[in-house]
């Protein structure tokens, strides 16, 4: 596996980190296990990291840390983790799956990243783990890399509610092939443009939009 060369793993067993890969729809054609059982212990091996790395890097409360790892461990940073790695070129879906866009779609490329370190971890052990975890993880959040508060709707709701002003999204362009959309929306206050979003979900383009709205109403 490509992947395993660069990321300088030599496995011992290379049918976890297929096993990784293969999403429901996949073994379920297939009659193999998917990746679920590895996701599970992934998601429990990343938080203890996480947990780890922000106790010994952080003179911060015990709730503050919380909202910290919630951060950095959500379905968006970890979407984004795995983006990076391109760890959605080796997924393994069903047909139905794959025409539908499975590919390319938040929760299953958020997954295999967790399933991926799960493998890891068995296979490797906790210390090459915790290397993949520097490597992959930790730069994000040194850097502040990526703003991972996705709920900017709400926070424009209550941003308007003060001034008891209409809220609306309005799709105004949708283009690109069907497994890989492109979606923009524009959300207007008052019946005013105040901000516009592009992403591959109507969600996700809303929430930009109110992103972009919100810069602009707090510079305002």
């Amino acid at each position: 596996m490509e992947l395993l060369k660069k990321l300088g793993i030599k496995p011992n067993d290379i049918s976890l980190y297929e096993t990784a890969f293969a999403h429901t729809s996949y073994a379920n054609e297939h009659n193999i296990s998917s990746y679920e059982r590895l996701e599970f212990l992934g998601d429990a091996v990343l938080e203890l990291l996480m947990s780890d790395y922000l106790y010994k890097t952080n003179n911060i409360s015990e709730g503050d840390m919380t909202k910290m790892r919630a951060h950095y461990v959500c379905e968006t940073a970890l979407y984004e983790y795995s983006n990076k790695l391109g760890l959605n070129e080796y997924l393994k879906l069903g047909k139905g799956e794959a025409e539908s866009g499975g590919k390319y779609r938040k929760a299953i490329v958020s997954d295999i990243f967790e399933s991926f370190l799960g493998a890891i971890y068995l296979d490797q052990g906790m210390e090459m783990a915790q290397k993949f975890f520097n490597d992959n993880v930790v730069p994000f959040v040194k850097n502040h890399q990526i703003d991972f508060f996705d709920d900017y709707k709400s926070a424009l709701q209550e941003f308007v509610q003060t001034d008891k002003k209409s809220l609306e999204y309005r799709l105004i362009n949708e283009s690109g092939p069907a497994h890989n959309k492109e979606f923009t929306i524009e959300v207007l206050v008052d019946g005013i443009s105040y901000g516009k979003g592009i992403a591959h979900s109507k969600k996700a383009a809303e929430q930009m939009a109110a992103k972009d709205a919100l810069k602009k109403a707090q510079k305002g």
